[in-house]
């Protein structure tokens, strides 16, 4: 997730795992974050001491009350910056990403507000998700992967957990699988595994992977 594996990671990792619906167990972080799972036994070990997680019995790995504010005070300032450093400086995603991953624990409560304000309070990151504090209500939405051919879309937001695939990130910037682009979806080819859309008057074939963390609603 971010090159120095802090505490504050570990909790924003746990967020957002478990925002899509995940159960996140110590094989699950450590796959997330690249470390090995011992690794992750000492750190939530600490986490625990510290009481802003607890595991549940099967494992499973929650952030208290405590550890839940923490994560959304990180998350909250985290997207706030990638909204500026992509709307005002116009990075693209995945540089923007790398940069609020650098900023995100420097910025006083100050910064983060006048930020805020100067964004005209937005509702989301530049993926579309919810930036916590926000008061946004999500819009229901269903992958890609799963919309049948022949139907007009439009794309709401790209599952959290694809955010911290820098050159995925990159390449749907490009490629215009961004919030509010309307598409078609096409007939897959015969013996094709890809998921086909077309975007304007050009098709463009993704993985079904891929498609499953692009999250659309009816255009």
């Amino acid at each position: 997730m971010k090159t120095h594996h802090t505490s504050d990671t570990y909790i924003e990792a746990i967020y957002v795992l478990s925002a899509e619906g995940a159960t996140v167990i110590a094989a699950r972080l450590a796959d997330f974050l690249h470390v090995s799972r011992p690794t992750v036994t000492q750190m939530i070990r600490r986490l625990t001491e510290a009481k802003d997680v607890f595991v549940r019995e099967g494992k499973e790995i929650c952030l208290t009350e405590k550890g839940l504010l923490r994560a959304e005070q990180m998350v909250r300032r985290h997207r706030i910056l990638e909204r500026w450093l992509s709307d005002v400086l116009r990075l693209d995603w995945g540089t923007a990403h790398i940069e609020a991953s650098r900023l995100e624990h420097a910025i006083s409560p100050l910064l983060e507000e006048r930020l805020e304000q100067v964004l005209g309070y937005p509702k989301t990151c530049p993926h579309g998700n919810l930036i916590p504090g926000s008061n946004g209500e999500p819009e229901p939405a269903w992958p890609l992967s799963s919309i049948e051919p022949e139907r007009e879309v439009r794309v709401v937001r790209i599952f959290e957990q694809a955010e911290e695939d820098v050159e995925l990130l990159r390449y749907l910037e490009t490629t215009g699988f961004v919030p509010g682009q309307r598409m078609k979806t096409l007939k897959p080819d015969p013996y094709d595994v890809s998921v086909r859309v077309e975007i304007g008057d050009q098709s463009i074939s993704i993985s079904s992977e891929i498609a499953e963390r692009i999250l659309v609603a009816q255009a």
